[in-house]
C-alpha cells in the first residue's frame, strides 16, 4: 500500500488523547490516524452491486415477547447459557 501525506485539523482534546494512548501503548500516533481513516473509508464506501441477503418470513410480525420466549426455550433446551448444564 502506498501511503500519502496529508494535513488534518483535529480537536486539541482528541489529539491529546491520541498522544497519551500512543505513549502508553508504545505505538506511533500515525497508526491511530491511519486506523481512523481506514474506519471512515469503510463507513463511507458504497457498493454498486446489490447484496444477496436472504429474506426470512416468520408468517407475521415478531414481537419482543416472541424473541424472549424463543431465547428462553433455547436456553432451557441447551442446559443454560452457552450450553452449560444448569
Amino acid at each position: 500500500m502506498v501511503l500519502k501525506k496529508t494535513t488534518v485539523m483535529v480537536d486539541e482534546e482528541y489529539l491529546q488523547i491520541i498522544k497519551e494512548a500512543a505513549a502508553r501503548e508504545g505505538r506511533p500516533e500515525s497508526e491511530y490516524f491511519r486506523e481512523a481513516f481506514r474506519i471512515a473509508a469503510l463507513r463511507a464506501r458504497r457498493w454498486s452491486d446489490d447484496w444477496d441477503i436472504p429474506v426470512l418470513d416468520f408468517g407475521g410480525p415478531v414481537t419482543e415477547d416472541d424473541v424472549r420466549t424463543a431465547v428462553d426455550e433455547a436456553v432451557t433446551e441447551n442446559g443454560g447459557p452457552a450450553g452449560n448444564a444448569a
